[in-house]
């Protein structure tokens, strides 16, 4: 009975573990190198400030143009860093929130996908992201953008490819957002060709948008004067 009730325990004591060693493994961070990342927010927190400030915040899609020169805009901010997630944005958070901006234009979530991240954990961290905003910085305006599409001939960033699925119920529940004091900007369609897929016109690489690919962004925002 004795030896029965010692490796109950030990079953017991084992499964504790791996209990917890699983749940270790359900943890994610930003998919950029660690030190850049730290050395990135950094920065800006040392950047000036204005409460004029419209925050364009995300991932390497926000991170690679210029929101200031594209949009004519000189209080833009970017707030995007290459290889971010829904985690990511909320770690960083406080930063744009500490500097009460006008508006903030979230496009977080294709890299959250790229890990396998479940849909729901995803939606689940934009709408804190939102909420967090709403409640530190009341008076900004928040404008959270669907998720692009992807295309998968490029061959470059096999993990982002062929989740299309996850793609379409991620901006299902985003459009959902819509009315809650937040402006949902359904860019998706924009990028769309005929098979569903993002247009090669507007990619260099099948995740990314190339030059043209923002000036769809630039005509998004102004047609919908969502600047003013």
């Amino acid at each position: 009975m004795k030896n029965a009730f010692k490796t109950g325990c030990l079953f017991f004591i084992l499964f504790l573990l791996g209990s917890s060693a699983g749940a270790q493994k359900l943890t994610w961070d930003s998919t950029y190198r660690p030190k850049t990342y730290a050395e990135q927010v950094a920065k800006f927190r040392k950047a000036a400030h204005s409460k004029k400030d419209v925050v364009f915040l995300g991932n390497s899609i926000t991170a690679g143009t210029n929101w200031a020169t594209l949009l004519d805009l000189p209080n833009a901010r970017n707030r995007g860093i290459s290889g971010d997630i829904s985690y990511g944005v909320l770690e960083r958070l406080d930063e744009v929130i500490a500097c009460k901006p006008a508006k903030v234009f979230l496009l977080i979530g294709i890299n959250d996908i790229s890990r396998n991240i479940p849909d729901s954990l995803i939606i689940g961290n934009i709408k804190k992201i939102v909420s967090r905003i709403r409640q530190g910085s009341k008076r900004t305006k928040v404008y959270v953008y669907t998720l692009l599409p992807v295309n998968s001939s490029f061959g470059k960033f096999k993990n982002h490819y062929n989740k299309d699925e996850h793609i379409l119920l991620v901006n299902a529940e985003i459009r959902k957002l819509a009315g809650c004091k937040v402006s949902v900007i359904d860019i998706y369609p924009d990028f769309l060709d005929e098979e569903n897929h993002l247009r090669k016109a507007l990619t260099k690489d099948g995740l990314h948008p190339n030059a043209a690919g923002y000036e769809v962004f630039k005509a998004k925002l102004k047609q919908a004067d969502y600047l003013n």
